[in-house]
């Protein structure tokens, strides 16, 4: 069904490769729509509850294949929007998945590499890992990875990263918050499992309720409104029968249904 990405199910658990290893699984048109594709499967697909996102070979993704951005520096005004637009979506339906996300990074995660990274709910990354929104280097700007990155490492960081381009290490992307652990390299699918298992552990329609709620929440004012939306929010969700059977799973020492 795809020819630049593989999905690999392992019962609860999905991963999503991007299967272009000979050119660091770096984008064109095709990964970007087969990739907005792939999430919108999975994300209907009741029976996954955690997608992963990874990338085959030594790196993650280098970003735009430069081929796609020389074809895309010839298009008319209307193509180049069009164009953007196919990629922006295709980061959106990622960063909008309805079920928990995690990105598994080794190598490079470049550009648009970086942007996926952002875009995941939580990301774990190799100790020789390397990030870098370098597009002021060819003259363009991180614009469609923007608001992933900046709700990932802020705007002060951002400040610097997307103006000077610099490489970020692992250890560095850890302290700015881009990603979540670094491990050396042979641990990195024990430390996603790890994370994989404590998700699984965890109701799935609180988890999805949580998303909405960070998305609703987060920059606003601390005032009438916002309590009153955080009191409706965890009103409603107590009502559901996944947070009955969860609290009474609690009490009765047993695992709830989702398990």
């Amino acid at each position: 069904m795809y020819e630049t990405l593989e999905i690999e199910r392992a019962g609860k658990v999905a991963t999503i490769w991007m299967s272009r290893p000979a050119v660091f699984n770096a984008f064109d048109e095709q990964l970007i729509a087969e990739l907005a594709a792939a999430c919108k499967e999975l994300d209907a697909d009741s029976s996954v509850r955690v997608v992963v996102l990874g990338g085959r070979g030594k790196h993650f993704s280098a970003g735009a294949d430069l081929n796609w951005m020389k074809r895309a520096s010839q298009f008319t005004h209307e193509q180049n929007v069009e164009d953007a637009r196919k990629f922006a979506g295709m980061l959106r339906t990622l960063a909008q998945m309805s079920k928990p996300t995690i990105a598994r990074v080794q190598g490079a995660a470049l550009g648009g590499g970086t942007g996926l990274t952002a875009a995941c709910d939580m990301a774990v990354a190799s100790d020789d890992a390397a990030f870098s929104t370098s597009e002021v280097k060819f003259g363009i700007i991180p614009s469609a990875i923007s608001p992933y990155v900046l709700r990932a490492i802020g705007p002060r960081h951002a400040l610097r990263y997307f103006q000077s381009a610099e490489r970020i290490s692992a250890q560095r992307a850890l302290a700015i918050g881009l990603v979540g652990d670094v491990v050396p390299r042979d641990a990195l699918d024990a430390c996603v499992g790890a994370l994989v298992d404590a998700l699984l552990q965890c109701g799935p329609q609180a988890q999805k309720a949580a998303k909405d709620l960070i998305a609703a929440v987060h920059g606003q004012p601390i005032d009438e409104v916002i309590s009153e939306e955080t009191a409706q929010r965890i009103a409603r969700q107590r009502a559901t029968d996944e947070a009955k059977d969860g609290i009474a799973a609690f009490l009765d020492k047993r695992a709830p249904a989702w398990l």
